[in-house]
């Protein structure tokens, strides 16, 4: 079994994965964070995003739902800056990343970009607190990560 244990080893895990593996794993690592918004369509995002038999329509339906509450969060931070209020928008990020049409070239797929954008959420509560919370986010998805490879060469 693969351990990853720094960003390097994520990557590349990353890397070796389908799309539809990416989604699925994706939608893992944006539920870690999803207590961090209190919008309902993120949620309804991740459940299709985790869905492996989830078709282009239910997908595409999906993005337009993650990039509107995206939208509208990013609109609720305001001038003012409530920290609540922008890791609820990174989260939505991170629902829009699992789901977003595939990315072209090599960009560096839905999961790594659905983890920094949860990672973002994480941070912003280290705003409200004195914790490091973008490094306890960062060791959460390293197991998340791990989990998931793990159960992947099970069903291979």
């Amino acid at each position: 079994m693969q351990t990853i244990t720094n960003d390097t080893e994520m990557r590349q895990a990353i890397a070796g994965l389908s799309d539809p593996q990416q989604r699925q794993l994706a939608a893992r690592l944006v539920r870690n964070v999803l207590s961090l918004t209190d919008d309902e369509r993120v949620a309804r995002v991740l459940e299709i995003a985790a869905d492996p038999s989830a078709g282009e329509e239910e997908l595409a339906s999906a993005y337009r739902l993650a990039r509107t509450a995206a939208i509208e969060s990013h609109a609720r931070c305001g001038a003012d800056g409530e920290w609540n209020d922008q890791a609820g928008y990174f989260v939505a990020r991170a629902a829009e990343a699992a789901v977003a049409p595939r990315p072209a070239g090599r960009a560096p797929g839905r999961a790594w970009l659905a983890a920094m954008n949860a990672r973002m959420a994480r941070t912003c509560l280290a705003e409200e607190a004195d914790q490091d919370y973008h490094d306890q986010e960062r060791q959460a998805q390293y197991r998340i990560v791990t989990e998931f490879l793990s159960e992947a060469n099970r069903n291979d």
